[in-house]
């Protein structure tokens, strides 16, 4: 059995721990106004000193962004342009809407890294957690399965926790408790089906999670 409050408390702190440093490592995924896909997708640091903010791409491009009125969540840019930065990813990142494009800043940066050949459930492995696996997921609607890594912490009566990493590279928690189940900072709707969990995630992604995994065998 792995040592669980200090790995739980990572992962609900992940937030608040980039939010107060002076800079860190993140992801940034570019979105054209007005777009829903986007394929830059790409390495990035996040800066943030007395309320200025600057994120540096990889190609070297700089947003630099200046504290505009009391609101906390307005900024200008560098071309005098309004900026509002949206809070909609929780403890995920941050979303700054600029007039011509959207920046989503992830702090969980492990989807940029290269497959594990030796690791297919990496960034999770047994050396954090009890068990680690592939879970069936998809977006709602979607008619085909794919799969998403997670790892396995393990409790007593049957109970667990599944720490998951999204299609989108968000990782967050699903609570697998005697009488609910519920997840960090997302609305949940759980059904038991035989031996296998169908779990429901903010209405838009399913995943499908079999009790044994929980439970171990």
């Amino acid at each position: 059995m792995k040592t669980r409050l200090v790995t739980l408390l990572l992962v609900a702190g992940a937030w608040h721990g980039a939010a107060l440093a002076d800079s860190t490592d993140a992801r940034c995924d570019i979105y054209p106004a007005g777009q829903d896909h986007t394929d830059n997708v790409v390495p990035c640091v996040f800066s943030q000193r007395q309320g200025f903010i600057n994120i540096f791409l990889e190609d070297g491009t700089e947003y630099a962004l200046s504290p505009y009125s009391d609101d906390p969540g307005v900024y200008k840019d560098a071309q005098g342009r309004i900026v509002r930065r949206e809070l909609e990813l929780g403890d995920q990142g941050l979303i700054f809407r600029l007039p011509d494009e959207s920046i989503y800043v992830y702090w969980n940066t492990d989807i940029l890294k290269p497959a594990d050949p030796d690791n297919p459930t990496a960034p999770f492995s047994t050396s954090d957690y009890d068990a680690t696996t592939l879970l069936d997921c998809r977006g709602v609607g979607e008619v085909a399965f794919g799969t998403c890594p997670a790892g396995v912490l393990r409790m007593e009566d049957s109970q667990g926790s599944v720490v998951v990493q999204s299609p989108s590279g968000e990782q967050f928690t699903i609570n697998f408790m005697t009488d609910y189940v519920n997840a960090t900072n997302r609305e949940v709707e759980a059904k038991l089906d035989g031996n296998t969990w169908t779990v429901f995630i903010d209405g838009d992604e399913e995943y499908r999670v079999p009790v044994a995994v929980i439970e171990g065998g």
